[in-house]
């Protein structure tokens, strides 16, 4: 059985080796929090804005696609702050930006985490084997961390490029994940009154219950990746 105090050390080896990596892990966890921040502080620049050309259109997918996949803002602001400033029209282009944003998320987490898992594969071979028999696997993680809601989008993409998983699997199974949570946030700012009042109403008990029930089921979708097989050892 592989020790996971053993694999703690080599990870923290590992970085000790490779300060960039560090500094990825960092930066997706503490910026997203950060630029809704800002983002509050500032928002009155999106009143009067419209998608009403070809040009706005692909501006607003480019800087959206951008903002999420430096992880500069999270998605789930971003959403319900398009909803009510954009109305209906932005969803699509919102998926287009998600899309974008998972490339250039998981290509940074790629360079940042470039031989993590050689690392661990050199001094845990345990390690590759319990992977390789989840390969088939890959799909159901990929979908239940993006809809759990404790999972920030930046730090998934940081998590499915360190473990290597293919970006076409995580391009097409991590969008279905991420809609529900992103149609319940856009519609949210489409019906809301204000952009701070549709910031309370994700508060809301309401959204608070639909929440927990999306926690719980990225957390049983998680645990069937991570149990094993009956009779492996």
């Amino acid at each position: 059985m592989t020790k996971k105090g053993s694999i703690f050390k080599t990870i923290v080896g590992y970085f000790n080796q490779h300060p960039m990596g560090v500094l990825g892990w960092i930066w997706v966890t503490l910026i997203p929090p950060l630029g809704s921040l800002i983002f509050l502080w500032n928002y009155e620049i999106l009143e009067g804005s419209r998608l009403d050309s070809p040009l706005n259109i692909l501006i607003y997918t480019g800087v959206a696609g951008l903002m999420m996949g430096l992880a500069l803002l999270p998605t789930t602001f971003l959403a319900p702050a398009s909803g009510f400033f954009f109305g209906w029209i932005a969803l699509p282009f919102l998926v287009i930006a998600y899309t974008l944003a998972t490339i250039l998320g998981y290509t940074l987490g790629l360079k940042a985490n470039a031989s993590l898992l050689e690392v661990l594969f050199i001094k845990h071979p345990q390690l590759k084997e319990e992977l390789e028999a989840r390969k088939y696997k890959e799909i159901n993680l990929i979908f239940f961390v993006r809809i759990s809601p404790i999972i920030p989008f930046a730090v998934s993409n940081f998590l499915f490029a360190s473990m290597k998983i293919p970006l076409k699997k995580v391009l097409i199974f991590g969008i279905l994940g991420m809609l529900p949570r992103t149609f319940i946030a856009f519609g949210t700012g489409v019906f809301a009154n204000s952009f701070l009042g549709a910031k309370d109403t994700l508060s809301s008990p309401t959204q608070w219950a639909i929440g927990f029930v999306l926690l719980i089921i990225g957390i049983f979708g998680i645990y069937q990746y991570i149990k094993k097989k009956p009779g492996s050892t």
